[in-house]
């Protein structure tokens, strides 16, 4: 094979590593300078899914775990994979459940973006999900989580401060932020989130 990727020509790839979650992909390319390279891209199985809960006194609900790929333990939004040719709604409903025990009656995507893509094609989709019903969450065997709801304004400072580390969490507060400043959100719910004043 030879094709172009931009100013990137590409000679043939091959599969180097693969496994249920993902699989890198090895380019025999020409670099934009004109010398060879080896690019390889790490090409999930899944869309990544984020979800941005919004409780009636706008407070959101965040989930602590351990990520093994980090060695820390991180506070992030309810996240997950989705199926790539799939309903990514759906699998956000299943994500917010598993991690949070928590249903959400309205559900609106606010955010599209791409992770790291110097090295990965993984896209990720995210949702602002509101008017909540509380329930058992369902963690998988992998997830030990814990959760916890702060208000919303506290969660976006302590987002600019660098006190949350993930990607998506950090993108999701900040647009639903300006969203919820600029009249993109439904009134009543930027209220919530804009002046609610649970402490907990």
């Amino acid at each position: 094979m030879d094709e172009t990727r931009g100013p990137w020509r590409v000679h043939g790839k091959r599969v180097a590593y693969e496994n249920p979650w993902m699989r890198v992909v090895e380019h025999d390319t020409t670099r934009p300078d004109g010398k060879p390279a080896n690019y390889a891209v790490m090409c999930p199985t899944h869309v990544a899914i984020a979800v941005l809960p919004v409780h009636a006194d706008g407070s959101i609900e965040m989930v602590g775990q351990h990520r093994f790929a980090t060695d820390r333990y991180e506070w992030e939004i309810p996240e997950g994979g989705g199926q790539c040719d799939g309903d990514p709604l759906d699998d956000a409903r299943r994500e917010l459940k598993e991690e949070t025990g928590l249903t959400a009656a309205r559900w609106l995507e606010i955010l599209q973006v791409d992770l790291s893509n110097s090295i990965t094609n993984e896209p990720a989709i995210g949702f602002i999900a509101w008017d909540m019903t509380e329930g058992d969450a369902e963690p998988e065997g992998t997830e030990v989580i814990t959760p916890r709801r702060l208000p919303f304004t506290e969660a976006v400072e302590r987002a600019v401060k660098g006190e949350f580390r993930d990607m998506l969490t950090v993108a999701m507060l900040l647009k639903a932020h300006y969203m919820a400043q600029n009249g993109q959100l439904e009134p009543a719910l930027a209220h919530a989130m804009l002046n609610g004043d649970a402490r907990r």
